[in-house]
C-alpha cells in the first residue's frame, strides 16, 4: 500500500467516523445516508485525501518553527540574504533530482530575492558519499559549485565525488576529514527527521511559503510557488 493508500484510508475512516457523526447530528440524516453519498460521489475522496494531507503537513511544518528554512552553513544557493526562501530535499543519486537543476538555476537566476537552501537527503544507494562532500564543500564555501559539478557527473561513484570536489577546488584532506565529522552524521540524520516529519516519501521534495511539495514539479510549478510566497 502506498502512502497515498493510507491518506485515503485515513480520510475515509474520517468520513466514515467523525465526519460521519458531525452529518448525522447535523442533518438527521444518519450514516446510512453519509455511506450512500460517499458510495455515489467516490471522486470526491482524493481530494478529501489531499486535503487531510494538506492540513497534517501545514501543522507539522508550523512545529519544526523554522528550523528547515535554516540552512547548514554554506549549504544555499542563489542569494544567502534572500527575503524568499526554498527549501529542496536532494540526493544525487535520484534522477528526479538531476532534472531538476536546470529549473532551479533558472528560478535562481530570476529571482534575486532567492535563497534555496538545499537540504542534503542521500536516500539511494551510494549516495551518502556525495551529500558527505557536498557539506563538506559547504564548510568551505564552495558548495555551489560542487553541488554543480556533482549533478553534472553522474551517478555518485567514488571517482565522480573526486572529480567534482576538485572541480570545486576544494582541499581534500580537509573535505575528507570533515565528511567524515559527527558535525555531518548529525545533518543527515536531521535532514531524515525534517523530510519524516513533513511526510515527505522520496527526492525531490520542496518546502516554500508554508506549503510543501514532493518531485520534479517543473520550473513553472517552482516559479509559481515563488511568487506566492512572495505574495505577488
Amino acid at each position: 500500500m502506498t502512502r497515498r493508500d493510507y491518506i485515503v484510508a485515513a480520510a475515509i475512516a474520517l468520513i466514515f467516523g467523525f465526519a460521519g457523526a458531525a452529518l448525522w447530528s447535523l442533518s438527521g440524516l444518519g450514516n446510512t445516508h453519509t455511506r450512500a453519498y460517499l458510495l455515489d460521489n467516490p471522486e470526491i475522496l482524493p481530494e478529501m485525501a489531499e486535503r487531510y494531507q494538506a492540513r497534517e503537513t501545514e501543522g507539522r511544518l508550523a512545529d519544526l518553527k523554522g528550523e528547515v528554512t535554516t540552512p547548514f552553513p554554506g549549504a544555499v544557493l542563489g542569494n544567502p540574504q534572500g527575503t524568499v526562501t526554498l527549501v529542496e530535499f536532494t540526493d544525487y543519486g535520484c534522477t528526479y533530482c538531476r532534472m531538476s537543476q536546470p529549473d532551479v538555476a533558472r528560478l535562481v537566476e530570476a529571482n534575486p530575492d532567492l535563497r534555496v537552501v538545499v537540504r542534503e537527503w542521500p536516500i539511494f544507494q551510494g549516495s551518502e558519499a556525495a551529500a558527505r562532500m557536498a557539506l563538506a564543500a559547504a564548510e568551505q564555501g564552495k558548495f555551489a559549485a560542487f553541488h554543480k559539478a556533482m549533478f553534472e557527473l553522474g551517478p555518485p561513484k567514488g571517482e565522480n565525488i573526486a572529480r567534482a570536489a576538485q572541480a570545486a577546488g576544494l582541499d581534500m584532506a580537509k573535505a575528507e576529514a570533515f565528511a567524515g565529522s559527527e558535525k555531518v552524521s548529525f545533518e543527515l540524520a536531521k535532514n531524515m527527521d525534517y523530510a519524516e516529519k513533513l511526510g515527505f516519501s522520496g527526492t525531490p521534495s520542496w518546502v516554500i511559503g508554508g506549503r510543501v511539495f514532493e518531485g520534479a514539479i517543473g520550473y513553472d510549478g517552482l516559479e509559481e510557488a515563488v511568487a506566492a510566497a512572495r505574495g505577488s
